[in-house]
């Protein structure tokens, strides 16, 4: 039976636990440095705060240390290792090499997607290195995924199910740091790919003006999640570390409530990666969500709905059109509800345009200040839903874990045993003074003893032996009794997640590094420390170009996209499309001029940008 893993991610303290009520199974989360995104740091106490809690549940916690490290801050990044350890962290997800000629502790190490994981020969050579699991590439279909799973059963695999899109393939994104000195392998990407460009053909002639070209719109892959599991991803990534807390609960119970409909309809071939059940004081809806609209992305194969180029903003659910514009308010022709607060937007002349609901009176709208450009007819949108929001903003979860309660009478005392789902026990001795009940005691031992409140825990069976105990218990030794034992099986359960998952299959892990970048892209190792140097010799790569951040290299390939302007135009002639009437090559240019040569590799579907 395979374990299934929900993984969502943690902006700080508040949302991972937020993520574990809401039904993680796995959180990742940044420490102080070194993370893939820096606005997201968290100082090792809070880290360990949230491996106490999220472990009483099975649950385990991730940390991120996946920039690329400079020689000055190799010492710093093994004592935060070191220090993560200490506080509980159950993995690391690495990207720069040089972190494995460090002095680890012995914890799981996961290989970061900004490590370019889209071929077996990759996986298998990760899981040469020690990695026990690799984050697959964004990029990958069902059968890629199904094909790297075959031949490298060893390696658990992570695939992203919902979030953000990099138009390139992660850790080969080099644009913000030509172009803002921000490197994406830093943690400080720019978000070069949502800018606006005009698209120019080799004659200088406009094809495309003032559009967001390179703009992708989010994943959501909730409804391949079985297809996934059965191609053999084990964990389910939810993106989001720069996200608030309302996107970490609405999107983590969305999906959690799928894999459990998956479970309950295969209890035989999977289950949950983590303990308890979790009850919502709301519907999870994911069109509620920031989001750019949704797309599968590559899973089930290459279609041209996968940009967004009229906008990198959160257009929302669609909730009508303008019906009739009176006295500083408007009609919406639709069935959504609206309340005051409620953020609407709108296209006007290619812009999104957002406004403010002050007073909503049935689908009559009364903004805080009205648009002019308004028009009868306007599609709107809501992204902000006020009820929703402040839905989310209270407690809106519970989880709690079926417990087994039993309580024995002894010939001193009774005893006391909670017994989790997973067959986790703790077990609690009580000397009592022997007094003869003077009336029956069985309803009221198990009011006090199932009275569980905020533990982590809920009664699923209690047994009492004999059926009805002979000898009257103070309700506040019963109670005593209750919480002791609650506490010594929820200290039992945290001591179970610290044991790394075993592969079912030890074989095909011999494989040596792949010289998969050509000689003049080396760059793409992101090799930026003595460290990583000295890793990639022993490997047989003595004299690898050093990481773009430190090389600087000319007319640099600068992103390598799945996504394809010419395929997304419709002159993909490989794929039924008509010959393109302009002269290559296309280039992408900024607002300040400058300009980004295309490259279209056919042979490998994929268009590569460069720096001019």
């Amino acid at each position: 039976m395979r374990s299934l893993e929900l993984l969502a991610p943690a902006k700080n303290l508040a949302c991972g636990m937020a993520a574990i009520d809401h039904g993680a199974d796995a959180v990742y989360i940044g420490a102080e440095r070194f993370g893939a995104r820096a606005a997201a740091g968290n100082s090792v106490e809070d880290i360990a705060e949230l491996c106490r809690y999220a472990h009483v549940y099975g649950a385990r916690v991730y940390v991120t240390v996946n920039t690329i490290i400079y020689d000055n801050e190799l010492r710093q990044t093994e004592e935060l290792i070191n220090r993560l350890y200490e506080a509980g962290a159950d993995a690391l997800l690495v990207q720069d090499m040089g972190i494995l000629e460090m002095h680890l502790p012995p914890m799981e190490l996961h290989a970061s997607t900004q490590t370019d994981n889209r071929t077996a020969g990759k996986v298998a050579w990760l899981a040469s290195k020690g990695f026990s699991r690799v984050v697959l590439a964004r990029e990958l279909s069902l059968d890629d995924i199904r094909g790297i799973h075959d031949q490298v059963p060893c390696a658990e695999l992570e695939a992203f199910v919902h979030g953000a899109l990099c138009v390139s393939y992660s850790g080969l994104c080099y644009a913000s740091q030509y172009c803002f000195s921000r490197s994406a392998n830093r943690g400080e990407c720019a978000q070069f790919c949502r800018l606006k460009f005009d698209l120019l053909d080799a004659e200088g002639r406009v094809l495309q003006h003032g559009r967001h070209l390179l703009s992708l719109k989010d994943m959501c892959r909730i409804d391949y999640l079985e297809q996934m599991a059965e191609a053999g991803v084990t964990s389910f990534k939810i993106e989001g570390r720069l996200k608030d807390i309302s996107y970490v609960k609405n999107v983590t119970a969305a999906y959690s409530q799928k894999l459990d409909e998956i479970v309950k309809r295969n209890p035989s071939r999977y289950r949950r990666a983590s303990l308890g059940r979790c009850s919502y004081t709301f519907t999870p809806n994911l069109e509620k969500t920031f989001n750019r609209g949704y797309t599968d992305y590559f899973l089930t194969g290459r279609d041209n709905g996968i940009a967004s180029p009229d906008t990198p903003k959160a257009l929302g659910e669609h909730v009508g059109h303008v019906k009739e514009i009176r006295n500083g308010s408007f009609t919406v022709a639709g069935t959504a509800a609206f309340a005051n607060g409620d953020g609407l937007c709108f296209f006007n002349s290619g812009e999104l345009t957002g406004l403010r609901v002050n007073r909503a009176e049935g689908n009559r709208i009364f903004p805080l200040k009205m648009p002019k450009w308004l028009t009868r007819g306007t599609e709107l949108y809501r992204n902000c839903d006020k009820a929703f929001e402040d839905t989310l903003n209270r407690r809106s979860a519970e989880r709690k874990i079926p417990t087994d309660i039993m309580m024995e009478e002894t010939a001193d005392g009774f005893r006391l045993t909670f017994t989790a789902e997973d067959g986790t026990q703790a077990t609690t001795y009580e000397l009592t003074e022997k007094q003869a009940a003077e009336k029956p005691q069985c309803d009221n031992i198990q009011r006090q003893l199932t009275k569980l409140g905020t533990t982590p825990f809920t009664c699923r069976n209690f047994t009492a032996v004999p059926d009805e105990p002979h000898s009257f218990i103070p309700s506040s030794i019963l109670a005593e009794a209750r919480r002791k034992t609650a506490d010594n099986l929820a200290k039992a359960l945290s001591q179970n997640t610290r044991n790394p998952n075993e592969a079912d299959n030890k074989e095909g892990v011999t494989a040596k590094a792949e010289n998969i970048y050509p000689d003049n892209t080396q760059y793409n190792y992101n090799i930026a420390n003595r460290n990583a140097r000295l890793f990639y010799a022993n490997e047989g790569m003595p004299s690898a170009t050093p990481a773009f951040e430190l090389s600087h290299p000319d007319g640099a390939q600068l992103m390598q996209c799945r996504h394809c302007l010419r395929r997304q135009l419709g002159h993909c002639t490989k794929h039924g499309g008509t010959p393109p009437q302009w002269r290559e090559p296309l280039y992408l240019r900024i607002a300040d001029g400058r300009r980004f040569r295309l490259e279209f590799d056919c042979k490998n579907c994929q268009m590569n940008v460069y720096a001019e």
